[in-house]
Formats: structure tokens, C-alpha cells, sequence
């Protein structure tokens, strides 16, 4: 029911549908529904596209049932990751070891077996949600009883948990805009995910990787045959892929856009030249002489540098103010940030997709300018610097303010060239007054800033 109402941030106050249908028992009613609303405004219906995850197999359905542009339904739930697994494996290609089951007794013996760590997830999320690794047979055990019959992120409820080798390597996504089996390659990203906060995989980010590399000279037709596997010949999808030792194999395969809100296209745009894979599946659906047109990967070398960026939090509480987000938009490097954080708002430790603290785009022609701006991001994280929060007076809270200022300080003092309005830069310094004067007095450590 969440999912009905939800609008992502981007677009809060910009949606404007021309008509909403409530979906209906069957297949057929939702369809007719669809197309009275069609009739009765003189509409033609040209595409039935998913929004979302939780979207993904009715949009299958209800596009065949309408006549139009369709994956279809020949393979069921073609979501699901473990039917993803045995159709690849079926194909020929490398996949992962597996068991799943809706009761634990379905992966008992495959747990007894199986190398740790191994990787315990629902069947069908989104993200990192309510994947864990496993180190321990009572630990996968446990996760398994604690996320069977929960709600996923996505909306739906966990009710099949998938069990799966563990694969040692780098994580990749390839974003695809397929049309009558036509696999273009839109972007192939580097997945920087990293143990924090007690969690084996927190998103920090996502690098592009260049469509010439070694990597994607292998990752690239290695993801077009997982579709033909799989059966996706129109529309988006996304890839991840672990680059083991022995080459590619295949994490999952999401059959709809890159998620995060779409805040990557601006940057997309500017490596590809001017194209992204929310454009680019635009013309997949309505326009396919200018989507033939399309080169079938972008060029190499990408014509921009720049990398997506989640905001990672280390402590916890009710925030006061967010100090950090004025510098990060003040970096040279900055064009734009998502984030559901302000003041009054509740931060937890980043754990997951669903706790951090927002994402942004970094580009700069300038490597060295970008790389520097990422670091002063990642040392604000560290530092609890993005925030500061409505605190008590303990030892713990007092140095954690303490390293807090001084990190913010030292951010200061930078001497770089900030981003101002209408591109007039000038160099300069972003404060100059002593930052110790803006501070209550009970948060400025005793020895000084």
C-alpha cells in the first residue's frame, strides 16, 4: 500500500498524472480499465513501462494483455534471482550455487554444504535490502527466520529467501535499453560498496567504467546473453555482476532503469555526449529510427569524469542542522544532490540503501579536482561532520563534537575554488572568520579550534 502513494523526492510537487487506475483481480479487468480511460479521452496507448521494482511483472502482463511493446510472460517471473540463476546456467554461462525456499528445511543441506561466508537475501528485493552475509551456519539460519514474511523495501513481502554462494570479486552494473532484442549498452558502472557501520555492504557510490576496459570487454556480452537467457528483448534493464576470478557471473538481473532516483543522468549525459538510459528507453518505446541511431556502447574514452556519490552516516540522532551539505554544494566538482535529510529529521547509522543519507552527482574535466572533492565528502563522513544533531552530554557525545568541529575547521580553511552563482568563480577562501564565534559555547573543545 506504501508504494501507491510514494513519490520520490525529485519529483514531490511535479507529478501530474492524467488519470490513475487501481489495479484489479484479474489481468484482463486491469486491462480493460486501461483502455476505457484510453477511449473515452481519445488517447492512444503507446507503452506500458514499470516505475519500480515491485512494477516489473505486471508491466510484463499488462503490456502483453494490451498489444503492446512486451518482454511478456512466457518466462514467469523472470525477477525471481533463482529462475534468473538456472536460465543462465541452462544458457551455458557461469552462475552462482544456490538453494532457496519459503521454509528452512528447503536450504538446510545447502547451508551444511555450501563454503562460508555465503550470502542470504530475499528472493526478490531491491538493493541491498535484507541481504547479509553469512560467516556461520546458526547466522544464516538466523537471517533467514528474520527476514521470511517481511516487508521489502520494494513494497512486497519476503516470502522466499535465497541462499547463494559467496562470489569473490568486484561488483559491476551494466545499464541496457534493449528493443526487438537489440542490446544497447547506456553506462557500465563499478559498484563501490564497502563493509560500515557492521554491515558487509553499504553503497558509497557508483564509478563509471570505461566501455573499452578489460572489464567491460568482458562484462558487456556477458550481460547481452543474460537477457537472451532470461527472455528480455524490449525496454531498460541493469546488470550486476561479480567479476570473479574465473570471469563474469551474474548477480541479478533488474529488468527496469538504473535506480537511485535518476540522479545519474546529468551525469550519464555528459560522458555519453547527451544521451542517458531514461531517454534512451524513451526512444525504445516511441521511437525507433532515432533509437537505431544510438551507438551500441558510449564512447571510450568517456567524454566527461565523474562519479554518483551516497552520503554514508556513522552516527546517529535527531539532526539539528546540516552543515556538511552547504560545503558539498559549494565544491567545485558538485551539480547536484537528492536527500530526504533536515532538520527535525532521525539518522540512523548507514547500513543499508534505505539508511543513508542522500546521493549526488560529482563532474569535473579536472581528475585531481574531483578526486580531492570526493575525499573531503568521505573525510566530512568520517568525521560526523555532514550533520550536527540534538545531543546529551556524554563523554561519547562531547568527542564526537570535538572531532566534528575540527573537522569542519579544517573544510573551512580549504583554499579552493568554490561553486557560485551563474559560473563566476574566483579563487578565495570559503570562510575566513574564526568558525568558533558561529558555535554554542558548550561545543567548542577546550583547547580551542
Amino acid at each position: 500500500p506504501a508504494m501507491k502513494t510514494h513519490v520520490p523526492s525529485s519529483c514531490q510537487g511535479k507529478l501530474s498524472y492524467a488519470a490513475e487506475v487501481e489495479q484489479v483481480d484479474s489481468l484482463k479487468g486491469t486491462a480493460d480499465l486501461v483502455k476505457d480511460i484510453a477511449e473515452s479521452n481519445n488517447w492512444t496507448l503507446a507503452a506500458c513501462v514499470c516505475g519500480g521494482e515491485a512494477g516489473v511483472d505486471l508491466a510484463d502482463a499488462l503490456s502483453e494483455e494490451l498489444g503492446l511493446l512486451t518482454n511478456g510472460t512466457h518466462i514467469p517471473n523472470r525477477r525471481d534471482k533463482k529462475v534468473q540463476q538456472e536460465l543462465v546456467k541452462a544458457a551455458g554461462m557461469r552462475s552462482v550455487r544456490q538453494a532457496g525456499g519459503a521454509e528452512f528445511s528447503e536450504v538446510e543441506a545447502f547451508l551444511q554444504t555450501e563454503r562460508y561466508p555465503l550470502i542470504v537475501k530475499p528472493l526478490d528485493s531491491a538493493g541491498s535490502d535484507g541481504v547479509m552475509l553469512c560467516h556461520t551456519f546458526e547466522e544464516a539460519k538466523q537471517h533467514f527466520l528474520s527476514i521470511i514474511g517481511k516487508e521489502m523495501i520494494n513494497g512486497g513481502i519476503c516470502e522466499m529467501v535465497l541462499c547463494q554462494e559467496f562470489l569473490i570479486g568486484r561488483e559491476y552494473v551494466v545499464d541496457i535499453v534493449s528493443l526487438n532484442g537489440v542490446h544497447k549498452v547506456v553506462m557500465t558502472w563499478l559498484y563501490d560498496k564497502r563493509p560500515a557501520n557492521g554491515s558487509a555492504f553499504v553503497y558509497f557510490g557508483d564509478i563509471p567504467v570505461d566501455p573499452g576496459s578489460p572489464e567491460s570487454l568482458q562484462l558487456i556480452p556477458y550481460a547481452r546473453k543474460v537477457l537472451d537467457a532470461i527472455g528480455v528483448s524490449n525496454g531498460p534493464s541493469h546488470g550486476e555482476i561479480i567479476m570473479t576470478e574465473e570471469g563474469p557471473c551474474l548477480v541479478e538481473m533488474n529488468c527496469r532503469t538504473h535506480g537511485g532516483d535518476g540522479n545519474w543522468r546529468p551525469l550519464c549525459q555528459a560522458m555519453t555526449g547527451g544521451y542517458d538510459q531514461v531517454s534512451a528507453s524513451v526512444l525504445a518505446y516511441l521511437d525507433k529510427p532515432a533509437f537505431d541511431l544510438l551507438p551500441d556502447v558510449p564512447p571510450s574514452p568517456l567524454l566527461a569524469c565523474g562519479q554518483c556519490v551516497d552520503l554514508v552516516s556513522f552516527s546517529h540522532g535527531t539532526v539539528k542542522a546540516t552543515p556538511g551539505y552547504a560545503i558539498i554544494r559549494s565544491l567545485p566538482s558538485f551539480v547536484c544532490l537528492e536527500t530526504h535529510i533536515k532538520p527535525g529529521s532521525k539518522v540512523s547509522r548507514t547500513v543499508d540503501i534505505s539508511t543513508d543519507c542522500g546521493s549526488l552527482v560529482v563532474l569535473n574535466d579536472d581528475e585531481e579536482i574531483l578526486t580531492r572533492d570526493i575525499a573531503i565528502i568521505r573525510q566530512m563522513e568520517k568525521n560526523n561532520a555532514l550533520f550536527s544533531f540534538h545531543i546529551e552530554e556524554t563523554d561519547e557525545d562531547m568527542e564526537w563534537i570535538r572531532r566534528r568541529n575540527q573537522m569542519l575547521v579544517k573544510t573551512y580553511s580549504l583554499d579552493f575554488v568554490p561553486r557560485v552563482p551563474k559560473e563566476q568563480f574566483r579563487h578565495r577562501r570559503l570562510f575566513s572568520h574564526d568558525i568558533s564565534a558561529d558555535l554554542p559555547a558548550e561545543q567548542v573543545p577546550a583547547d580551542g579550534l
